[in-house]
C-alpha cells in the first residue's frame, strides 16, 4: 500500500492562512498524481468558507501568466461550471444530464459489496476508499477510478455511487459530485472513462500486477462484470441531526442564515446580525451525510462568533420568528424567502448553461 499524503483539514478559518502555500504551477504539473501538489482547499470551498474567486485572486495577485496559471484556474473554474449546470438542471442528482448511462445492468440503491468493504482487489483503489472513510477525503483522480469501477466495470448506477461518495466526503458538493459521476459513465460526456492497471500504477505510484484491470483498454471495453464486483449490498444512508438551540428569543437584529454550503466567516461581519446555521431535516433526507461530515460542519460553524444552530425546516423557522428580516447567500440547492446575496463567482459575467466546460471556459477567458 502506498504512503499517500494524509488529509487533515485545518481548524483555522483565517482565509489568508488557508490560501498560503498554493503552488499553481506545481499543481498544474502534478495534480493527477496522488502524491502530487494538491491544495486541500476543497472542503473550504465547498462549504463556502472561502470562494473560488478568493483563490483565483490570490493566485493571480502577482500577475496573470497563462502558461503558469491557466491549468490551475481551469480546474478551479470547473467548480463554478458545475454550479451553473446545477442552476439549469436542479435534478441532476437523479436525472441524466445528456443521455442514459452507457453501461447499466444493476438496479438502483445497490453497490458492490467490495466497494463498501474496500476489498476490490485493486490495491490503490482500496486504499483510496479507506482514506475516504478515515479522512473524509479522496484525491480527484482516485474518485474517477472508483466511479469508473462502479459504473463502467460493475454496471451500477451513477446515482447510487454518487450518493455513497457524497455521504462520506467533507467537501461533498452536489453539483461537482453528481456531474463528475455522470461524466465518468457517459451520461454527461460522449464516452465512458476507463482506467487500466498501468494507468493506476502510473498515477498512484503502485506496482500491482495481476488484477482484473491488468489488461488492455480494448479488453476493458468488452469485459464482463469482474467477479469481485458481482456481489452487491443495499445502500442505506442516514444523517442523525443534533437537537439544535431552538428558536431565538428577543430577536433584535436581522438574521444571517447559514447552511451546510455557506459557512463564510467574513459574511456580514460588519453588521449586527443573528447568525443562524439552518439544518433542515428534509435536505439531509435527500442528501444524507455521515456523522464525521456533520461534525466537521458544526466545528466550522462554531468558529463563527455568535452562531446559533436551528434544526428544522425553513418554514418552521419563519413561524418561530415571524418578524425576522432574513438574509442568505445564493446557492442552487437553497431558495429561502428573504434577501438573497450573490455568491462570489470567479466570473459573475458568465451565466447560463453551457453543454461543455470548455465552451464555458472560453467565455470566461475574456474576463481574465
Amino acid at each position: 500500500m502506498q504512503n499517500w499524503k494524509t488529509f487533515r483539514p485545518s481548524p483555522d478559518l483565517n482565509p489568508d492562512r488557508l490560501l498560503d502555500g498554493i503552488d499553481a504551477v506545481q499543481y498544474g504539473r502534478t495534480r493527477n498524481f496522488l502524491q502530487g501538489s494538491v491544495t486541500a482547499l476543497s472542503p473550504y470551498i465547498s462549504r463556502g468558507i472561502i470562494s473560488t474567486r478568493m483563490v483565483m485572486e490570490r493566485v493571480i495577485s502577482g500577475g496573470y501568466n497563462p502558461y503558469r496559471h491557466e491549468k490551475f484556474l481551469q480546474q478551479l473554474a470547473w467548480r463554478d461550471y458545475f454550479q451553473r449546470v446545477l442552476q439549469a438542471k436542479p435534478e441532476l442528482d437523479r436525472i441524466a444530464i445528456k443521455q442514459p448511462q452507457l453501461s447499466l445492468s444493476k438496479p438502483l440503491q445497490v453497490l458492490p459489496t467490495a466497494i463498501f468493504q474496500a476489498k476490490t482487489g485493486v490495491d490503490a483503489i482500496d486504499q483510496a476508499i479507506e482514506q475516504l472513510y478515515t479522512d473524509g477525503w479522496m484525491h480527484n483522480h482516485a474518485r474517477m477510478y472508483v466511479a469508473s469501477l462502479v459504473t463502467n466495470m460493475g454496471g451500477y448506477h451513477w446515482q447510487t455511487g454518487g450518493r455513497w461518495m457524497y455521504y462520506h466526503l467533507l467537501d461533498a458538493d452536489i453539483a461537482s459530485n453528481y456531474c463528475s459521476w455522470q461524466w465518468i459513465c457517459g451520461a454527461f460526456s460522449s464516452k465512458r472513462y476507463l482506467a487500466n492497471q498501468d494507468n493506476i500504477n502510473k498515477y498512484t505510484g503502485s506496482k500491482q500486477t495481476g488484477s482484473f484491470l491488468d489488461t488492455s483498454y480494448e479488453t476493458l471495453e468488452v469485459m464482463d462484470v469482474p467477479p469481485a464486483l458481482q456481489h452487491h449490498s443495499q445502500l442505506e444512508l442516514k444523517t442523525i441531526l443534533p437537537e439544535g438551540d431552538g428558536p431565538i428569543h428577543e430577536l433584535q437584529h436581522p438574521v444571517a442564515l447559514y447552511n451546510i454550503y455557506n459557512l463564510d466567516p467574513r459574511w456580514q461581519q460588519a453588521t449586527p446580525m443573528h447568525r443562524v446555521l439552518l439544518l433542515e431535516p428534509s435536505h439531509f433526507d435527500a442528501y444524507p451525510v455521515s456523522g464525521k461530515v456533520l461534525a466537521w460542519v458544526l466545528e466550522q460553524a462554531a468558529l463563527i462568533p455568535g452562531m446559533h444552530v436551528y434544526v428544522g425546516e425553513f418554514n418552521q423557522f419563519v413561524e418561530d420568528h415571524p418578524r425576522a428580516d432574513i438574509v442568505y447567500k445564493e446557492h442552487p440547492t437553497f431558495n429561502y424567502q428573504g434577501k438573497m446575496e450573490s455568491r462570489d463567482w470567479m466570473f459573475p459575467e458568465v451565466t447560463g448553461y453551457f453543454p461543455s466546460f470548455f465552451g464555458y471556459w472560453k467565455r470566461c477567458q475574456k474576463y481574465l
